[in-house]
């Protein structure tokens, strides 16, 4: 038979066949040879057939199938030394003879695998060995044409449209019913939404739009939860719903047609369960385009007349910038879906989100999370993490919180730690000085030896309260995944009509288990809260995630202490000004107005829509304007000077500079990049922004600046909103600065004049959005020698710091 004539899993087969026969000194390549290695690995066609025939049949064991074979194999007399090559024999070429002519019946133009295992039956000796371990002919064939599922073979590499929605898909209900899946919290309403448009006649695909991390999946796996326990409606009563891997169907196509073939597999063996699958597909914006090459359609184009005649369900999912961008553009294809919009939830949702996924992440991280902890979750990320969406971000963040206090959990405690550390080079020093013979070695070696014992007798308690208290938290994880495990067992014998077994679980096993913890936790609280009156006995180990490991978590993430306003953070708010004070020297009139500002702010007494600060500082040069606003930034957000963010205006001059602010249009050079404004606060929104002599800025950048000061938010070129509420804004100027050098001239007098010029230059609603209009002096004597002698300190330390003498 001529192998153009066979698929390349059918010739890779025969010749697999032929190297087992010449590996084993076998000179003719018979049926068991081809037998063997259609049963080999765990994704041959055998194995797959073996799969699908449980149903039909009960459990085939494929290692009995294995087993068997090789036995027939060891049987057969081999030859020394062995052959180089081996032939087909009469019996295999008849086999593949018969497989031709079936295959032609067929209708097919290739002969395929399937082919070579239903004439394989044909050999007494296999067919014995198959049917004794319980798969006949007749399994094996329905088996087949449910792995076909009615296609005809036409191509190469037909063997891989078999059970493609297996290969690239993911079975939702499968997920959900071994317990994989999270609960799902709210969200009825789209829920409901997602259902009502599924049983539509035509057109019954929704697409779920939104922000990303808003729950658009969960959304899916929350309807994959409602159509396990039946509760849809009739028509959507027993469907399939499967994820379609849009990745793994484009992966590994090499030839032009590879991809629209695998994709074609999967649509008809959707067409063909006759609207009994719902596909979903996330990240629906990747259909467009995807396999795309010179000369071949994408996706799309393929899903289109399917999704128009209402013979394929679809579900997709997507963001709100890709909607916009890929599918709004695509009309045929935008029309063929209908639009659910997923928005996100405020805090109060959040926290409830959080309180339904508590258990499953307490039984995974073997931690107990407090209430405290969900709620200062929820509302730290919304207030913190501007730049992603609830409930992502405070999932994320009790998740980390959660990791973290597993990994201290199983740590050694410090105290342990250098203790035993210690104990080590005591050992080692007293090994040392066993070799030496004079009197002080002896002597000092006596006094290290009741050194350790001295300290191995600290340790022993230490210990053995770490040990105990890790058992404990070890017992509460075993119980909670065991308790995770008889609650899925229990769901699962209820929906399979085994309601004695569920009914042993549901009042026996589970709700003694549940008693036995909360007896555990109660002992452990009791615990806790006698440890708390006796700091001497406190914990080595707490399992327990509180608020303040959320806000360790939020300072990791942002670079920022964000510890609640404790009386620490008071008294450090109430001595800013002494500490500003003592850095700006001469300037104590400007330092306590921005202190006054800062502090009304941080009070709650400004507006909360806008910066925590916004100033104008008037003054010549080098009398501690940019100095100021260093200061302000160390000490408000233990920041680094060097990180400030500082904007020179005398760049920003001309018109077009203001798109440098704010990120260039879609079209122009340098849109992909951001703003230099914009881009700095998104990544970073507790920071100072000082824009450097304000004065040369184009009018242009001035108004843009009106919305920044007034509303505290800016949009940038890509419509990304960047919030602003938590930044101080300083502008500083030299306007007037030759009026305030002037000697003999009253302070008074001297204000007015600036003020008309800064008046002149700036809109009366310019100065009316900042908070404080600030002039610093000019520096006498007296405060240049304290500067310098301050300045002389640093310098002292510098080769110090640089390896100098």
């Amino acid at each position: 038979m001529a192998e153009r004539t066979m698929t390349d899993a059918t010739a890779n087969a025969i010749q697999e066949a032929l190297n087992l026969a010449k590996d084993n000194g076998h000179s003719i390549a018979e049926p068991m040879h081809l037998a063997i290695v259609l049963f080999a690995k765990d994704d041959s066609i055998g194995a797959r057939v073996v799969a699908r025939s449980e149903p039909l049949k009960g459990a085939i064991d494929i290692h009995v199938i294995r087993r068997g074979l090789n036995r027939l194999l060891l049987k057969k007399p081999s030859q020394t030394p062995a052959p180089l090559e081996a032939s087909l024999s009469s019996s295999l070429s008849q086999l593949l003879q018969r497989a031709t002519v079936a295959a032609k019946a067929n209708g097919d133009a290739l002969v395929a695998l399937d082919h070579l295992l239903s004439a394989i039956y044909e050999d007494k000796l296999v067919k014995s060995e198959l049917e004794g371990a319980g798969l006949t002919k007749k399994v094996a064939t329905k088996s087949l044409e449910d792995m076909r599922g009615g296609r005809k073979v036409t191509s190469a590499s037909a063997e891989e449209s078999y059970e493609a929605l297996d290969k690239y898909g993911i079975d939702l209900i499968k997920e959900a019913e071994d317990g994989k899946l999270d609960p799902v919290i709210g969200r009825d309403e789209e829920i409901r939404r997602v259902i009502q448009i599924l049983c539509r006649r035509t057109k019954n695909n929704p697409c779920l739009v939104g922000e990303p991390g808003v729950g658009k999946t969960a959304i899916v796996e929350g309807l994959a939860r409602r159509i396990l326990e039946g509760d849809v409606p009739e028509t959507l009563r027993g469907v399939a719903l499967r994820t379609l891997d849009m990745g793994a169907l484009v992966a590994g196509a090499k030839y032009r047609g590879e991809f629209e073939e695998r994709l074609r597999a999967v649509l008809d063996e959707c067409k063909a369960a006759e609207g009994h699958i719902v596909l979903f597909v996330d990240e629906v914006h990747q259909v467009l385009g995807a396999g795309k090459t010179d000369g071949a359609m994408d996706a799309a184009n393929l899903l289109k007349p399917m999704l128009a005649r209402g013979e394929l369900r679809m579900i997709g999912a997507t963001t709100l910038e890709e909607y916009r961008q890929h599918i709004e553009k695509d009309s045929a294809f935008e029309r063929r879906f209908q639009q659910v919009m997923v928005k996100e939830p405020n805090v109060e949702a959040t926290i409830s989100i959080l309180r339904g996924l508590t258990e499953r992440y307490e039984a995974h991280h073997g931690v107990r999370i407090s209430d405290a902890a969900l709620i200062a979750a929820a509302t730290l990320s919304d207030r913190y993490i501007t730049h992603r969406f609830l409930p992502d971000k405070a999932i994320d963040l009790v998740d980390e919180a959660a990791a973290t206090r597993r990994v201290q959990l199983d740590s050694r405690p410090e105290d342990i730690d250098k203790l035993e550390r210690k104990i080590l080079q005591l050992e080692i020093e007293s090994t040392a000085l066993g070799r030496e013979k004079d009197k002080a070695s002896k002597q000092r070696r006596r006094m290290v030896k009741e050194e350790i014992s001295d300290l191995k007798e600290e340790l022993a308690p230490l210990k053995a309260k770490w040990e105990a208290d890790r058992g404990r938290a070890d017992e509460i994880k075993s119980i909670k995944e065991k308790l995770a495990s008889l609650e899925a067992k229990a769901a699962t014998a209820e929906r399979m009509g085994d309601y004695e077994k569920a009914a042993d679980l549901t009042y026996g096993a589970i709700p003694d288990l549940r008693s036995h913890l909360k007896e555990i936790i109660k002992k452990e609280e009791v615990r806790r809260a006698k440890e708390a009156e006796n700091p001497e006995s406190v914990s080595t180990v707490s399992e327990v995630v509180t608020p303040m490991h959320i806000t360790e978590v939020i300072s990791r993430w942002t670079g920022i202490p964000v510890n609640k306003l404790s009386q620490t953070d008071r008294e450090r708010l109430l001595k800013l000004d002494e500490r500003l004070k003592h850095r700006v020297i001469g300037q104590d009139k400007a330092v306590g107005e921005v202190v006054d500002c800062i502090l009304r702010s941080k009070a709650g007494l400004a507006r909360m829509d806008q910066p925590t600060g916004s100033f104008l500082f008037l003054g010549p040069t080098g009398v501690g304007k940019t100095e100021l606003a260093k200061a302000l930034f160390s000490e408000l957000y233990d920041g680094d000077e060097r990180h400030l963010t500082r904007i020179d205006m005398s760049e920003y001059t001309e018109q077009h500079s203001v798109a440098r602010l704010i990120g260039a249009p879609p079209g122009y050079v340098g849109h992909e990049e951001g703003g230099q404004l914009t881009e700095a606060v998104r990544r970073k929104p507790y920071t100072v922004v000082l824009f450097d002599e304000i004065e040369k800025a184009h009018p242009r950048v001035l108004t843009l600046l009106l919305q920044l000061l007034d509303e505290g938010r800016l949009t940038d070129s890509k419509g990304r909103t960047v919030d602003f509420t938590n930044a101080v804004i300083i502008l500083t100027s030299n306007i007037g600065a030759h009026v305030l050098l002037e000697e003999g001239v009253p302070k008074d007098e001297v204000q007015k004049s600036v003020m008309r010029q800064v008046r002149s230059h700036f809109s009366p609603e310019f100065l009316n959005r900042l908070s404080a209009i600030v002039m610093f002096n000019s520096l006498g004597l007296d405060q240049l020698e304290k500067i310098c002698h301050k300045a002389m300190t640093g310098v002292k330390r510098r080769p110090s710091l640089a390896g100098g003498c």
